[in-house]
């Protein structure tokens, strides 16, 4: 929680792709590819452009809107999105470790 005592951060190798607010409005914040970021905000009314963060690469997702499949699949794309970012040798010590 290195931003406030409301909001969880997730990281793989030190870097964010999930924060998840604790406050009464509950939202999950995601990286998300560009493209892929516009179109679910054009299809799903709960997801707009990230709270707090970079809007071309962050979603915030209403949480009690969003269902569960989806919500997965989201955080899924996140978590493949910072790892691809990552240098290759540190993605192949992370598969090692899974």
């Amino acid at each position: 929680m290195p931003f406030d005592d409301e909001t969880l951060v997730f990281k793989v190798c030190g870097k964010m792709f999930a924060l998840l607010s604790l406050n009464e409005n509950l939202a999950l914040n995601l990286k998300c590819a560009p493209n892929k970021a516009i179109e679910l905000r054009e299809q799903y009314d709960f997801i707009v452009p990230g709270y707090h963060m970079n809007k071309k690469h962050w979603n915030t997702i209403a949480l009690d809107k969003a269902d569960r499949i989806l919500l997965y699949e989201l955080i899924d794309h996140s978590y493949n999105q910072v790892v691809l970012k990552l240098p290759h040798k540190r993605r192949i010590t992370l598969a090692e470790k899974l």
